[in-house]
Formats: C-alpha cells, structure tokens, sequence
C-alpha cells in the first residue's frame, strides 16, 4: 500500500513539472496522494479546460521516461525562503513549519517543497496506470477567503487492469447518478428556491408511498404503533433531550426571543411526550412507537447533494421502549426487519457494532451487559468475522449498530442505525411499573432502517440504474395501441389493469406505434403492451418486456396473474417466460 501512496505522491510532482513546463508563469499550492489518485493545486492567469487534460498527461509520460531520482535535502527556513522567493504558496507553508530546517525534494529538473515520502528513481513510475480526470476549483487552504486555485485531479493505479475497472465504475456511476435519472424518470426535481428539499413528482410519490405501504406493512405485523408529532417543539424540550446544546447549529429555529421554536431534526422526543402520555407497565414493554415524520436539519452550504444529503427529509424512526432484560430479543427482532426490507431489493450489508466511549453516561455495569449481549448476537447472526467492531466509538448514551450496505457497483453506505439508550429516558424522568409495582427506568432503542427514506430512494435508483422491480415501478406496464382504430381495446385493457390494483399509462397521442414503445423504454417501465388488430381479435395481448424480448398474442388472465404475484412476493426480478 505504502508503494502505490509514493507512487501516486511522486506522480503529483510530475503533474506540476509539466504544468509549470506548458504554462510558464505558474504558482504552485500542494499536490497530496489521495484515495485512488492524487491532486495538484495550481494559481495560473489560464484557464486550464478538460481537453487540456490529455496535452498534460503526454507531457508527464515525456517527462517519465528520462532517468532521473527522487532525492531529499534540507534547507534552513531562510535558505527555503530565498529558493522559492518567487512561490507566494510556498512561503506561507514554510511559514507553518516549526522544525528550523525544511525538507525539498528534486526530481530531475523538478524542485518542491515536500516532506516526501516518494518513489526513488523515475523508472518506478513507468508502469503506473494513471489518468488525468478532472479540474475544479479550490479554495487555498479550503478557506472561501483566499483565493480560488486551479485543482487537477488524476486516478492512480498498480495496474492498468485497475485503471479500467475503476475508470468503468466511475463511469456506470454517472450513468446511474440519481441526480439525473431522477428529473429523467420524473421522479423528483431539486430547485434553488427550496435547497436540498425535494419536489416529488406524481411518478416519484407513488414509488415514495409503495416504499411507505411496505415499511408500514411489514412494521405494523410486528407490533410497531405509528403516530405523527408536531413539526415545531419548543426550546425547552430540545434542551431537556440535549439537542439544543449539541446539535442547535443544525437546528432550523423560529419564534421570538422568550419563545424560540425549532423544526424538529430528529423524532425522538416526540416519541417520549408519546412515552410520557399515561402510566406504563411492563406489560406495555416492548413498546414499539415508529414515526415517519418530515424532519429538517440545516446542513453547511455546499455540502447538499441531491437526494443523499438534503435539508428536509422522511425518516423511517421508531423509538422502541424495552427493559434491559429485552434487549437481546429486540436487537434480534429489528435485525430481522433489517434482513427483509434489505433482502427485498437484493441488497447486502455489514454491521458496524460501536462500544464505548470514554466519555459515556449511565451506569458501566448495564453497559458491559449490553455490549456483550450485542457482540453474541452479531456473532450468533454473522459470525466472528461476518460484522466490525469500533472500539470506543459508541454514543455516550449507548452502544450502537450501524448497518452498511453495499450495492451493485460496490459501493458503501451506512443506511440503517439501531442504538442503545441509557440516557434520554433518564433525562425525562421515564418509568414503568414492574411485576411489583416498582418504578424501573426503560432502555430506549432509536433505530431506523432504511434511515431517510429519500436517501435510500437516492441510493436504490443507483443501485437498479432505475429499473426498479415490478411492484415498486411508479409506471407498471405501460399500454399502446397500434393505430387509433385499436384505442378502444387499449381502453378496457387499461380498465380491467388498474382494476386489478396494476400502476398502469395509456398511451393515446398521435406518435406513432414505435415512439410510443420508445417512450415507454426510456421510462424504464417493466411491460409495455401492444395492442393491434390481431391482439384485438383473439383478446389476446402482445408483451415487450423492459430489455428487449417481445411475447406474442398472451392471454391477458395469465398477465395479471403473473402481475398480481410479482406485487404480492415483491419479486426482484421480471418474468420474461409466458
């Protein structure tokens, strides 16, 4: 690993050297080795253009295949200062270094200010896959007061095998960006007038609300009592919860001085005035109190992102209220939850288990029983190595579960949370009445599992490139006549479709058969029906299924038999065989 990091480090002073050679009268900031490639920063009066990018590169394997060596020297800071007198970057670099000598690196007819490390000779580079990929802008130093630098961005790898897988996903990855299939499939918009607060279109609420009927399906069979909360909650209760202390910057706050008002960031003390309504007993226990609620969160200007991270948001929370000889048990139950709504879009994760952190709260001996019960059960449910653990990352009022999910390109996202609470319930004085009519303080589960609900629509658009399964497709089948004298059939074929609970469009313009079809493929709808004179006929439908295969003159019972199963199984895949 230490190998590809120089190399790429090394890489980096090669892109400067040839800049410097292109453009002449150029000023140079830093140039790190990152995660898969490396950057350099650059303060030139061109502007350098993406089909600037190859001229650049061919410069570098130019410069590459002389024979020169990575050599360190030191100077002292005044030394530094009169060599690169004339590099206004540098100087406030050497400025920051405490040490009295500074260390340079040459490279041919290259010299930087650098602490290295770097490869030692320039043949070590001559079989590195890399490619210049992108130019953006850059504050120096990251601060929106100095002045916007020019940033290249290159990909290094070992091998060019590497190269092109990861230049392949980089690529499948644009090709599923959410933020373009979503306007395209008119599913949602963003818009400067409301940031990072989605618009749903009609197609995108009704794949939203499927996603919704699922959840509350699958949660009410297992006890989970939904209500909804109000959208402002005075200061005092942040302040009791802890949020207004912690969390008040990420807080969007109204009302007047005396009586500050926040929108709510987060469900859980919502759920505890629920708690809090009547005397509890441990029969009630566990208490399963879910809520999707919109909840708001003001996030740092530049750091929205489409759906993956927004402003205003669904969370699919439920505040679960158990004793702590319960916990084993619910852990267990919600894991089970975890493994079926994930299950259904074919999607994998691993949990993340967090312990203790040594500024916890609570009492250490319920902790230590919590923690071991949690280490069995990801044991016991994924095996010694079927999960991680993160030592001391716990929150100081619990240990936590993240789940982190992997979709089709590989990629990671924590989507799921199930976290213990020894705290909150302390904080607001929350009881119930055990066997003995004692008063005994509950353990409060937060968990979620799919988190935001519009980020986890985000993320499944990318992961299915937006063909999403039949039963959670906005558009089902889509139904086109093939001249207007069949118009009448499509009809009573639409008809009897909806009748049957299918999500289905008629397509009755004057567009021709085949644009009509087109269409259709474009939406990524699953079915698309061809009715002409024949189908008419013999009552019969024609099938082009999303992909490519037609299917010829099928009874129409046998579709919506084959249709009807797909919305009960939730099936992942189409039936291509009729």
């Amino acid at each position: 690993m230490q190998d590809i990091f120089n190399i790429r480090h090394s890489l980096s002073h090669v892109m400067a050297q040839a800049v410097k050679e292109i453009y002449g009268d150029v000023k140079l900031a830093i140039g790190p080795a990152i995660d898969n490639g490396f950057y350099y920063d650059f303060d030139l009066s061109t502007t350098i253009l993406p089909e600037d990018l190859e001229k650049i590169e061919n410069k570098m394997k130019e410069i590459i295949k002389k024979d020169f060596d990575f050599t360190q020297s030191f100077m002292t800071k005044e030394e530094a200062k009169k060599f690169f007198a004339n590099e206004p970057y540098k100087l406030e670099l050497i400025d920051g270094i405490q040490d009295e000598k500074v260390s340079i690196y040459t490279s041919g007819d290259f010299v930087d200010l650098c602490a290295g490390p770097h490869v030692e000779k320039s043949q070590e580079l001559r079989n590195a896959a890399f490619k210049l990929t992108n130019i953006a802008g850059a504050y120096w130093r990251g601060d929106s007061k100095n002045k916007m630098l020019q940033r290249i961005y290159a990909v290094c790898f070992s091998s060019k095998e590497e190269l092109k897988k990861y230049l392949f996903e980089i690529e499948e990855a644009k090709r599923r960006d959410h933020r373009k299939l979503g306007p395209e499939l008119d599913l949602f918009f963003l818009d400067d007038t409301a940031p990072g607060m989605p618009y749903w279109l009609p197609h995108g609420l009704k794949m939203y609300n499927k996603l919704l009927a699922f959840w509350r399906e699958e949660h009410e069979s297992r006890g989970y009592q939904e209500f909804s909360g109000p959208q402002l909650n005075s200061r005092k209760l942040w302040e009791t919860s802890g949020h207004w202390a912690h969390y008040k910057e990420n807080m969007f706050i109204t009302g007047d001085e005396q009586n500050p008002l926040a929108l709510k960031p987060m469900n859980c003390p919502n759920s505890i005035m629920v708690y809090k309504q009547k005397v509890r007993s441990y029969r009630e226990l566990p208490l399963r109190l879910a809520s999707c609620d919109k909840i708001h969160r003001k996030e740092i200007s530049g750091t929205l992102h489409g759906l993956f991270r927004v402003q205003t948001f669904t969370q699919d929370d439920s505040h679960n209220y158990i004793r702590d000889t319960q916990i084993k048990d619910e852990i267990n139950e919600i894991m089970d939850i975890a493994d079926k709504l994930y299950g259904v879009f074919g999607l994998t994760y691993k949990p993340l288990l967090s312990t203790r952190p040594e500024d916890f709260m609570g009492n250490i001996n319920l902790w230590n029983r919590a923690e071991k019960e949690l280490k069995e059960i990801m044991v016991e449910r994924f095996g010694q190595d079927g999960f991680e653990l993160n030592e001391g990352d716990g929150a100081f009022y619990g240990p936590k579960i993240d789940l982190i999910m992997t979709d089709a390109l590989g990629r990671k996202w924590q989507t799921g949370t199930i976290q213990l609470d020894f705290q909150l319930p302390r904080n607001f004085d929350l009881t119930f009445a055990n066997e003995k009519g004692e008063l005994e303080v509950p353990v409060m589960v937060h968990r979620a599992i799919y988190g935001s609900f519009d980020r986890f629509i985000g993320i499944i658009i990318e992961h299915f490139a937006g063909a999403f399964p039949f039963w959670l497709s906005p558009t089902q089948v889509g139904v086109v006549p093939v001249s207007e004298k069949n118009n009448q059939y499509a009809k009573e074929i639409a008809a009897v479709l909806k009748e049957n609970g299918i999500s289905s469009e008629i397509d009755l313009s004057e567009n021709g058969m085949g644009a009509k079809v087109n269409g259709y493929r474009k939406m990524k709808v699953p079915y698309t029906l061809i009715l002409g004179e024949q189908e008419e006929q013999n009552k019969t439908i024609s099938i082009k299924i999303r992909g490519g295969k037609q299917v010829n003159n099928i009874p129409l019972n046998k579709f919506l038999e084959i249709c009807n199963k797909q919305n009960k199984e939730k099936t992942l895949n189409l039936v291509e065989e009729f």
